[in-house]
């Protein structure tokens, strides 16, 4: 019972909570990307792959709940945590020159909220499925395969994600939100070492290489649905 009280007391526990919900979240985002990628197998891939996942609602709403409590408590860790270093210093530097921190670090917080509003929306377009943020006038749940029916009719994912990224300001916005969560990503990575105790001299160049690869590589994954369906991809869909 001391050890939970501390992990969520003290400042070193709140830094764990930090690094490990936000490792666990970096998996998901990998994981996610491979799910995603799968449009560019065809309409029969991509949608087989939702169907599974939504018939299967034992193991989706666990997985959905898991990773919803794992941002709560990554964002109340990193607003803790915030909090508690501006609580720390209360008069400002008279003239502040950052030294050894990128634009990344300094801007953690910030991208984290902004990433956090993306990630609302993100959900609400394409798994809520909110027909008035769409921006195409068209209802995303209506969206089924012909012929397939019953109690889990076919969900035309590949239709919905084609037609929601033809939309520019839809596109661009994505591009922008997966952006600022590759820059937050750029550095979290690795902070996320150092705050597990695994980061020192000798390994802190090639850490944080790897995170900003890491980083680059999700970029790139994720923002080649929008970017390839602004293209053309898709185009015979209506």
């Amino acid at each position: 019972m001391n050890i939970l009280k501390n992990i969520f007391t003290t400042s070193l526990g709140k830094k764990y909570v930090m690094a490990v919900t936000g490792c666990a979240l970096v998996l998901f985002l990998v994981g996610h990307l491979a799910g995603n990628l799968q449009v560019f197998l065809g309409q029969e891939v991509i949608n087989r792959y939702g169907h599974f996942l939504q018939s299967n609602p034992e193991l989706i709403w666990p997985a959905r709940f898991g990773l919803l409590t794992l941002l709560v408590l990554h964002v109340w860790s990193a607003i803790r945590l915030t909090l508690e270093n501006r609580a720390a210093r209360p008069v400002a530097y008279g003239v502040y020159k950052p030294i050894g921190a990128n634009y990344a670090s300094r801007t953690m917080f910030m991208t984290g909220l902004i990433v956090f509003t993306f990630v609302i929306y993100h959900l609400l377009h394409y798994t809520v499925r909110v027909k008035a943020i769409n921006l195409t006038g068209q209802d995303f749940a209506a969206f089924k395969v012909p012929g397939t029916v019953g109690e889990h009719p076919q969900h035309d994912i590949y239709r919905m994600i084609i037609i929601g990224f033809r939309n520019i300001w839809v596109s661009g916005f994505y591009v922008l939100g997966i952006g600022l969560l590759c820059l937050h990503l750029s550095h979290g990575v690795s902070s996320m070492f150092q705050s597990i105790g695994w980061k020192n001299d000798s390994y802190r160049p090639l850490l944080d290489k790897i995170a900003c690869g890491l980083a680059i590589l999700l970029f790139l994954g994720y923002i080649s649905i929008p970017v390839a369906v602004l293209l053309g991809f898709g185009k015979d869909i209506q």
